[in-house]
């Protein structure tokens, strides 16, 4: 049975879907909330959701561990699986995603895939910039990518210079 459940964020609103199989939605909704599961009745993979975007919020949290489950096609989940290599507190460009599929003509195709993310901030398409080193795309608005990445870059410990 799928689940479905909203958290109140610094964003805004979140919409979780998903079911024992993994999630298959995290998305920004604005205040759009519409039917929800009870909580008594929610999965164990979207309340775990629910608990580590959480401490992501919290500053707690740096990788996932909930089961995913997109729903895309063959390419979009290839691209999406390459997105989850992508570090906490860095980013990558969308030439550089082309470039690791092993097809630099593929760079549109690549940006299209990454906007069509279905799973927000777990799939961490707000860590893919332009090549200029610009922001540029975000599904869920560019304010909205800003700030995640100043959450994450807040949140690195920044590495020791050498001394000698």
């Amino acid at each position: 049975m799928i689940s479905t459940t909203y958290m109140d964020s610094p964003l805004g609103l979140i919409k979780i879907v998903g079911n024992d199989d993994g999630i298959q939605e995290v998305q920004f909704v604005g205040d759009n909330r519409q039917d929800e599961t009870e909580a008594s009745t929610l999965s164990l993979t979207v309340q775990q959701c629910r608990s580590e975007l959480a401490e992501y919020f919290a500053g707690q949290r740096k990788a996932f561990g909930v089961k995913l489950n997109p729903q895309g096609t063959d390419f979009q989940r290839k691209i999406w699986q390459m997105l989850l290599d992508v570090q906490y507190g860095t980013t990558a460009s969308y030439a550089d995603l082309a470039q690791q599929y092993g097809d630099m003509k593929a760079i549109r195709a690549v940006g299209s895939a990454n906007g069509s993310n279905p799973i927000a901030i777990i799939i961490p398409c707000h860590r893919i910039i332009g090549s200029s080193g610009k922001l540029v795309g975000y599904a869920g608005g560019l304010p909205r990518k800003s700030w995640l990445l100043q959450h994450e870059a807040d949140h690195t410990p920044v590495s020791p210079g050498k001394l000698f």
